[in-house]
């Protein structure tokens, strides 16, 4: 998590710091590395508040604790802002169910499967290195062709790495 400590007619100790640092990196386990936590520290009349806030897209988690002493803010506050995060993670929970139930079952669903296109051409008997040039030229992702070594009919595929693969086939 990253922390990001703001302060108004307060100015926090660098124990201070590392006591909120300590106890909010507890809240670690419920996030993303990179979710921000804003601490905005204050003053008024010897009333100090501590204000812990988490932006999560466009839901705001927040919690703050007004006392005489910052210390037994930090204790109150992150009890606090835990609940809320425990709360928003099982209404995401629900949300997502709801959802699933309104999707339809997979028996539900017709499955239809049929050729939709047929293609038909004469093989030529080519090299390897001929059926790349081919495949390239279609800019299909594979290229059926006769080997002119063995006459098989053989698939060259274009591979997720850029390479070639060769399917053969053999009739025996």
């Amino acid at each position: 998590m990253i922390i990001e400590f703001l302060a108004k007619n307060y100015e926090a100790s660098d124990k201070l710091k590392d006591v909120i640092v300590r106890k909010v990196d507890k809240l670690d386990k419920f996030f993303e590395s990179d979710t921000k936590v804003k601490v905005l520290l204050k003053e008024s009349k010897d009333v100090y508040t501590l204000e812990l806030t988490i932006l999560l897209g466009s839901d705001v988690l927040r919690a703050e604790v007004s006392s005489d002493n910052m210390y037994g803010n930090i204790d109150v506050a992150v009890p606090k802002l835990e609940k809320q995060i425990i709360k928003h993670h099982k209404r995401l929970i629900s949300k997502s169910k709801k959802i699933r139930e309104k999707l339809p079952h997979e028996s539900e669903v017709e499955k239809h499967s049929a050729v939709v296109k047929s293609k038909k051409y004469r093989l030529i008997p080519m090299t390897q290195d001929e059926a790349i040039e081919e495949l390239e030229l279609v800019g299909h992702s594979f290229y059926v062709f006769m080997n002119k070594d063995s006459g098989a009919v053989n698939v060259i595929y274009r591979r997720n790495d850029g390479d070639y693969g060769l399917i053969e086939t053999d009739v025996s």
